[in-house]
Parts: C-alpha cells; sequence; structure tokens
C-alpha cells in the first residue's frame, strides 16, 4: 500500500535525519534539528508499535498487549455481529423500510417497461418453451396417476352415490331419462321393422298355444282369421297409445314407475355389496396400464398443443402477452382496496420471513470469518483500514518532529 510506503518513508527520514545531526557542527541549528528528528523518530517508532501491534507482533516478539485483533478475535466477530444485528440491520429497521414498499407497483412499472420490448417477450417465449419441452411426461403420468389411484383408494362411494341419487331427483334427471326411453321407445315401436317383428311374434306365439275346448277353438280361430301384418299394427298401437299415456305429467302408472325408478335409485346408493365391486372397479381402473396410456397422451397431446401457441404468439412478436399483461394490470388498477390487500399480503410474508430468518445474517458472518485463517484475516483487515492506520505513524512522525522543535526551544529558554 502507498501509504505504508510513506509511512515507512517518514520514520525512515526521522531515523536518517537524527543520524546527520550527529555528525552536525554543535551549534544552535544544528541542536534544534537534533531535537525535532529524534523527536520525529520517536513518535514514528511508538505510532509504528502501536499500528503492528493491532495486527500482528511488532518484528515476531511476542510482547504482552500486542496482535490484538487476533487475541481477541472472537470478541470482535461477537461486536460485529452484534452492530449488524443490533444496529446496522435490526430488524425494527427492515420491517420499517418494507412496510413502506409497494410491490405490487413496483412489479407492474418493472414489468412493463421490460414486456415493452419485442425482444424481450420472444426471449420470454422461447424460456417458455424451452420448459415446456423439458416437462418429464413420463414422471408426470406416473404421479398423476399415483394419485387418482390414490384418491380413488381411499374415497368412500356410499356418500358420494347418495349425494349423485339426491341430485339426479332434485334436478330431474330421473324423469328426463324415463321420458328419454319412452321417446326412443316409441320411435322403436312405430317403426315398419318393429310391427313386422310384433306382428311374426305374436302369430307364431298363438300358432303354438295349447288351449282345450272353447279357448283353444277360438285362440286357433283368431290366430286363422287374423294375418301376421294385422296382429302387428294392433300390437303396434296398443304398444304406442300405451307408451303415450306414459309421457302425460300426473298419469297414475307414469308416477308409479317414477317412484319405482326412485327407490331402486336409492336402494343402489346403499348396497354395500355393489358399492364395494364399484370401488374395486375404480382402484382397478386407476391402476391400469390402460390409464396410464390414457394420461401420457394425454399429457403429451396438451404439451404439443401448448408449444404451438407458445410458437405461434413468439413469431407475431408476443403481442398478445403484452396485452393479457396490460389487461391484467388495467384491472389491478380499477381495484386498489385488492391491491393495497395483496401488498399488506406480501409484505408481511417478507417481514415474517425476515424475523424467522434475521439470526442467520450473523450466523453467515461468522460462518464466513470462521473460514478464514489468521493470516488471511489479519491481510484482509490491513487492506481495508491499514491505509488509514498508517497515516497515524506519518502523523506521528511529523508531530513528534514539530514536538521536538518546541521542546528544544523550550530548552534554550530554561
Amino acid at each position: 500500500m502507498k501509504t505504508r510506503y510513506m509511512a515507512s518513508a517518514s520514520l525512515a527520514v526521522m531515523g536518517a535525519g537524527f543520524l546527520a545531526t550527529l555528525l552536525l557542527p554543535d551549534n544552535k541549528w544544528s541542536d534544534l534539528l537534533h531535537g525535532g528528528f529524534e523527536a520525529g523518530l520517536v513518535g514514528g517508532i511508538a505510532d509504528w508499535f502501536a499500528v503492528t501491534a493491532l495486527f500482528r507482533h511488532p518484528l515476531g516478539l511476542k510482547i504482552p498487549h500486542t496482535s490484538l485483533l487476533l487475541k481477541n478475535r472472537d470478541k470482535i466477530v461477537a461486536s460485529l455481529i452484534s452492530a449488524m444485528e443490533e444496529e446496522l440491520l435490526n430488524k425494527k429497521s427492515i420491517t420499517e423500510k418494507l412496510s413502506r414498499l409497494r410491490p405490487l407497483q413496483s412489479a407492474g412499472t418493472f414489468g412493463r417497461k421490460l414486456l415493452r420490448q419485442r425482444r424481450m417477450r420472444e426471449s420470454m417465449l422461447e424460456f417458455a418453451e424451452a420448459l415446456v419441452r423439458r416437462i418429464p411426461l413420463e414422471e408426470l403420468t406416473a404421479q398423476l396417476q399415483k394419485a387418482l389411484a390414490g384418491y380413488a383408494r381411499n374415497k368412500e362411494l356410499r356418500p358420494l352415490a347418495e349425494r349423485a341419487a339426491g341430485f339426479v331427483r332434485s334436478e330431474g334427471w330421473d324423469e328426463r331419462a324415463f321420458d328419454y326411453v319412452l321417446e326412443q321407445g316409441t320411435n322403436w315401436v312405430l317403426q315398419p321393422d318393429t310391427r313386422q317383428m310384433l306382428g311374426q311374434m305374436a302369430h307364431a306365439q298363438l300358432s303354438q298355444s295349447h288351449f282345450g275346448g272353447i279357448m283353444g277353438f277360438a285362440v286357433q280361430a283368431f290366430a286363422g282369421f287374423m294375418k301376421e301384418d294385422q296382429l302387428g299394427t294392433t300390437l303396434q298401437q296398443l304398444i304406442y297409445s300405451a307408451l303415450q299415456e306414459l309421457t302425460i305429467p300426473g298419469n297414475q302408472n307414469r308416477e308409479r314407475l317414477l317412484l319405482e325408478i326412485r327407490s331402486r335409485l336409492q336402494q343402489l346408493a346403499q348396497d354395500e355389496a355393489l358399492l364395494a365391486r364399484g370401488h374395486a372397479w375404480l382402484v382397478a381402473k386407476a391402476e391400469s396400464p390402460e390409464t396410464s396410456a390414457m394420461l401420457g397422451r394425454q399429457l403429451e397431446a396438451l404439451r404439443d398443443r401448448l408449444l404451438e401457441a407458445l410458437e405461434r404468439e413468439r413469431q407475431a412478436g408476443g403481442k398478445r402477452v403484452f396485452r393479457a399483461y396490460r389487461y391484467v394490470v388495467r384491472k389491478l388498477t380499477g381495484e386498489p382496496e385488492l391491491v393495497e390487500d395483496w401488498n399488506g399480503r406480501i409484505v408481511a410474508a417478507m417481514v415474517k420471513l425476515v424475523e424467522q430468518n434475521h439470526y442467520r445474517i450473523g450466523l453467515l458472518v461468522k460462518d464466513n470469518l470462521d473460514k478464514l485463517d489468521d493470516a488471511t484475516l489479519v491481510a484482509m483487515l490491513e487492506e481495508k483500514v491499514g491505509g488509514d492506520l498508517q497515516w497515524i505513524r506519518v502523523n506521528g512522525a511529523i508531530c513528534g518532529f514539530l514536538i521536538g522543535l518546541v521542546l528544544t526551544v523550550i530548552g534554550w529558554m530554561g
């Protein structure tokens, strides 16, 4: 360091001047210079000893109360940590600084400046594409299937079945399903093929029936009189009429069938054996390779669509990204209470983080200082504050020289 060389030079000048004045003729001027250089040499040596004693033993001699920094290393480190924790970086001052922050507003301003640049938007989209491509689909698929199987394994079906049955009834899905079946049945009955099938079935049954006496004669006569097409038309009309009656709200038979359907639904929701079989089927289905393959295909398709969307947006310069960001900012600007609420939450979280980890500041400082050996610590301190301390030596030599002059003059006066 330059100041060290200057301090050493000042001491050397005083020593050379002291020796030189010994060789000068004995007169007042030589006595005056001799007194000045002698006092300057004493002052320079004393200050050199004092400064050196802070960092090491002067001339390697283990003189008491020297090498003070190393002897008091633990105390100095503790004082440094205490000063940082209690004065420089105390929790109260940090909390006060944080409480004045407006993180959402700051983030909004920074984000707006950042997203105005097309190159930055394109870079962000490229980075997003790279992240999406690096998603481990196999691991994600396995985790999703594991979560799905765990949910199915731990889920009780009875409450779910009872809620489903109640929902079906409250929303009228049972009646809608019944009407749908009636509608489809009516459409089926009115088809020509159905009429033909009904006629064939009825005619065959009448021909094969065995009734004795007058009943048998009447049945056989009826079968011979009615053709298949006539029987089919008759049955078709009868079934159609019956179905049409069931579509009329308030019809007795309709209400009776709906009541039976609802009763069966309730019984199914409480059938333990059926629920157990359903639960076992769900677990087996969730754990099956087919489910894993299906999840993998869906995730891969989702990733491909996401990559395509990101690529299109990147080629367009990320305009939608900027518009979406401005939309969010405008929405938040119109909700000052919401913004303040979130600002408070963020600041509270930051304050809590500081309170929970404030002690780590001291630990970090101590850990870093403990990693330094004595020589490195002394060299670091000398580099940081040694320059200013060397001026003590320079000032000591100069002040000693001046005091020596004054004392010599005082000696003459005595």
